[in-house]
């Protein structure tokens, strides 16, 4: 495994991690956690495939056995699995390995048509279990990563508990999460954490110039995402930074009062990006709020703080109508009321 092939910033964690595994002082459960965008998973990947590799080199996957073969193989799935958010839950396909298991979204086989379980169910969780008891098909390890980990509901984190209490020798968990508090304290009790954290802001922005991304465009993305170099990436490469100053323009007309919050609600929800546009909604009040205490923020023209106990409870409200985008109420007038209390807590 070369090491240049994840970011800078997973470089400590995973060195850690490796002289874990190959002393014996690595947990075989492991709770990884970081932002979204942080690069859980391509940590989760590289240090599942050394532990299938019989045959490391320094302590890292060689990349040639039959054993990294196989892991480096996808297959892809049919109908396509997603994750709530639209992205796939198994980018490239499921890989090859057939002692690997990515537990994550997947179908429900037993609705018609075919639609995606919302939650990690019990189900797959006993699957699992059941799976781990069998002898590795490879004489090897066995490695799962669950992804995201938050994600299970509470019949399905009580029956993982089990296999986190009972141990076998050779069995690897990784859990994967952005929000570890939602999990139980006895499963976090149950596992080693590992957290992956992003850069100094002057690591970020070269991570993101070695990028071939443009100094002032790494430096607004950057600054729009509170330093997060793997979150700015994401926004570039999808080419939602135009859509995120489209939202603070909006948010600045309502301001102002050169915009409806009614048509404005409305023009969001034509777009199948509404829930990336209440992301960028709250995170504008994050960087008001942060501009308005003296303290970095990325600052929206022709915006101001006009009540600071109206915009923390704003941002609140939106976080909530953001989680309700997915439930039966009228979307068009919750969005409306919320940019109409907007008007209250800035000032154009």
């Amino acid at each position: 495994m070369d090491l240049n092939l994840l970011a800078p910033w997973l470089h400590a964690p995973m060195r850690r991690a490796l002289d874990g595994l190959a002393s014996g002082r690595l947990a075989h459960a492991l709770l990884v956690c970081g932002p979204k965008h942080i690069g859980k998973t391509a940590f989760a990947d590289a240090l599942a495939k050394t532990m299938l590799c019989r045959d490391r080199r320094d302590g890292f996957a060689c990349g040639r056995c039959r054993d990294c073969q196989l892991f480096e193989t996808r297959a892809p799935v049919d109908p396509r699995e997603v994750r709530p958010d639209g992205s796939p839950a198994h980018p490239g396909g499921r890989r090859g390995h057939p002692d690997f298991r990515h537990v994550t979204y997947e179908i429900n086989p037993k609705s018609s048509p075919p639609k995606m379980f919302g939650v990690l169910s019990i189900e797959q969780i006993r699957d699992l279990g059941a799976w781990l008891a069998l002898t590795p098909q490879r004489g090897g390890a066995q490695v799962v990563v669950i992804d995201p980990a938050n994600a299970m509901n509470e019949n399905a984190s009580n029956a993982l508990l089990k296999t986190l209490e009972e141990p076998l020798q050779g069995r690897h968990l990784m859990l994967l999460s952005d929000a570890p508090m939602r999990l139980s304290a006895t499963i976090r009790s149950r596992c080693q954490r590992i957290d992956l954290q992003p850069p100094a802001d002057a690591a970020a922005w070269e991570w993101l110039r070695t990028r071939g991304i443009d100094a002032a465009i790494a430096r607004t993305a950057l600054d729009a995402a509170h330093g997060h170099p793997g979150l700015a990436a994401h926004w570039i490469d999808e080419g939602l930074l135009a859509l995120r100053e489209a939202v603070g323009a909006d948010l600045a007309r309502i301001a102002d009062g050169s915009a409806r919050p009614l048509d404005v609600a409305s023009a969001w929800l034509a777009d199948e990006r509404a829930e990336q546009r209440l992301g960028f909604a709250a995170d504008v009040a994050v960087g008001l709020q942060a501009r308005a205490h003296g303290a970095p923020g990325a600052a929206v023209p022709g915006l101001r703080v006009a009540d600071a106990s109206k915009l923390s409870a704003w941002f609140d409200s939106a976080n909530r109508t953001r989680a309700m985008l997915r439930s039966p109420v009228r979307m068009d007038l919750a969005l409306a009321a919320l940019l109409r209390d907007w008007r209250e807590a800035v000032a154009g």
